[in-house]
């Protein structure tokens, strides 16, 4: 899933794209408006965030813009601007939502899977259907997991992970395949990175994480499923 991250502050916007990238999102970066309405017309990026105060143009008119050409895509305000009458013009001109600086990496990434939630709905069951890995229902269109009552928050890159797992059910996937699939081609995640996304996932979704039955490691290699 493709991200427009629109923000003028180096810092706050190489942190953002951090975070996105952790979660699993394709993500294109702008350092003021024009940029932003360039790429956004050149990448049709899934959804926006969008920063206010920005040179060439303010995220207000990146926002008309783009309603202009698009009712539907979600686009997420930040701004330093904490004013109820900020928050009001941003809504009234079609943003779906609106952080405020400073903000926590926990609240940044709630509201971005629930924008994601929102897209993956829109593209109706077909394209993101539920799958089971054992005694594990996985949501892809929820982002979560269910094993009886228990329901598990996943990030769409987790999810990227159960799903290929599953759909090699019963044989390896080498990192070469979870990283062409899960990061892209032109993206080089450094050794750790697959073990470290393994590792936490295990953590929450596995019975005994020490004695994994539904992510088991295969040495030298990668992972396996084996239904």
């Amino acid at each position: 899933m493709k991200v427009l991250l629109a923000e003028d502050d180096r810092h706050i916007r190489e942190g953002l794209r951090d975070i996105l990238l952790a979660e699993g999102y394709d993500t294109i970066t702008a350092g003021d408006g024009l940029e932003a309405l360039r790429l956004y017309q050149a990448d049709a990026p899934h959804f926006v965030l969008l920063d206010i105060m920005m040179p060439g143009a303010n995220g207000y008119d990146v926002c008309r813009e783009i309603r202009s050409r698009d009712p539907d895509v979600p686009i997420i305000f930040i701004s330093a601007k904490t004013e109820e009458i900020d928050r009001v013009v941003g809504l009234e001109l079609g943003g779906d939502d609106f952080i405020v600086k400073p903000f926590g990496v926990k609240e940044v990434v709630a509201r971005i899977r629930a924008v994601t939630r929102r897209c993956l709905r829109a593209r109706g069951p077909a394209h993101a259907p539920p799958f089971t890995m054992a005694d594990l229902e996985v949501f892809p269109a929820e982002l979560r997991a269910r094993r009886g009552e228990v329901t598990f928050e996943l990030s769409l890159r987790e999810v990227g992970i159960l799903r290929l797992l599953q759909e090699y059910t019963g044989r390896v996937v080498d990192r070469d395949t979870f990283f062409n699939r899960l990061w892209g081609l032109d993206h080089a995640p450094n050794s750790r990175t697959l073990d470290q996304q393994v590792s936490k996932l295990r953590r929450r979704i596995e019975l005994d994480p020490a004695s994994p039955r539904l992510i088991r490691t295969v040495h030298g290699i990668g992972y396996r499923f084996d239904g």
